[in-house]
């Protein structure tokens, strides 16, 4: 236990994972409440920024006085001065994120809609092509390997452009765009970022089912089970275990790189950010705003894949035994 935790412990205060895990519980219960007032039609900020703005505007007017004092008063004026215009810009920054707190929101229902689905459409597929790669014959073992080069070796942007613009997806989807669900472009960008994902994910599960013992699917097959059921019941359990910190690896990309989606007509987060940003000319502000909402999207997706990782450890293997 580090002396930091030992006095923490000492003083009564919670540790630095409790206020951060309480931290995401607000934040979650916050982003779920604005997603169903945003689909009841209620689009207005919870709290209102007016007092916010006033409290800016008169701080830096203060800071501004207060600056131009001389004399000997000048030196103690000009770092009040400046701890006025500090207070300022803070109180500027929660207005503005007041105010964008609703279009941020919806941006960011799209980004976890592309994310989640992303990666669970894409488990499947990597599992197949992993397992053709390890086991499978020459052609299925080359197909597999055609398509996660392919894939790998491409930009997604270029897939998602391929998807939208040259394959004209969206034709399929635009019955499905009603209530809460997204536009056929989101349809097509979950296509994008289903193939994109599967390629890497296939790499993360192979190289875990590789780290499997080979005498495990021999101790399968000697107790009476087909090769095809030996790897299913046997192997792939433990590999899929020991792939989990790969996979959040790529759950992390995906949060991410969703931002690409903004290319092919999507409004997910970034794209929402960028348009107040554009709006306001409060471009700092907004940003990191904006990097705050990408920042707490991916420590929860890290820290609710740790939580899955430690639920689903074999006894005798995995995290705890440094596995």
């Amino acid at each position: 236990m580090s002396g930091e935790t030992v006095t923490r412990s000492r003083l009564s205060l919670p540790s630095w994972g409790q206020v951060g895990f309480v931290a995401g519980v607000l934040f979650w219960a916050w982003l779920v409440v604005r997603w169903l007032a945003l689909w009841v039609g209620y689009t207005e900020p919870f709290f209102p920024a007016g007092p916010f703005e006033r409290a800016a505007e008169g701080l830096t007017v203060d800071a501004e006085v207060i600056g131009g004092t001389t004399g000997a008063l000048a030196r103690p004026a000009d770092i009040a001065a400046g701890l006025l215009s500090w207070c300022g810009d803070v109180a500027g920054f929660v207005a503005i994120g007041v105010t964008s707190l609703p279009d941020l929101a919806a941006g960011a229902w799209v980004t976890v809609v592309l994310t989640v689905a992303g990666i669970l459409l894409g488990l499947p597929i990597a599992i197949a092509l992993s397992v053709a790669r390890i086991y499978g014959g020459r052609l299925t073992r080359a197909l597999s390997l055609g398509y996660i080069e392919l894939i790998r070796g491409t930009p997604l942007l270029a897939q998602l452009f391929v998807v939208y613009y040259g394959l004209n997806l969206s034709q399929y989807f635009r019955d499905l765009t009603v209530g809460v669900l997204p536009s056929a472009a989101v349809w097509v960008a979950i296509v994008g970022f289903t193939v994109n994902s599967a390629a890497y994910q296939a790499e993360y599960i192979r190289a875990a089912v590789e780290s499997v013992d080979e005498g495990q699917l021999t101790a399968a097959r000697s107790i009476g089970l087909s090769r095809l059921d030996g790897i299913r019941y046997v192997v792939l359990p433990q590999g899929l275990r020991y792939a989990i910190p790969g996979w959040t690896n790529e759950l992390v990309y995906l949060i991410k790189y969703s931002s690409l989606a903004t290319f092919i007509t999507v409004v997910e987060l970034f794209t929402e950010g960028e348009a107040i940003a554009n709006a306001t000319f409060r471009y700092q502000d907004v940003y990191i705003l904006l990097g705050l909402f990408y920042l707490a999207l991916v420590l929860s997706a890290t820290v609710f894949m740790d939580r899955v990782e430690r639920a689903v450890a074999i006894p005798g293997l995995g995290v705890d035994e440094g596995r």
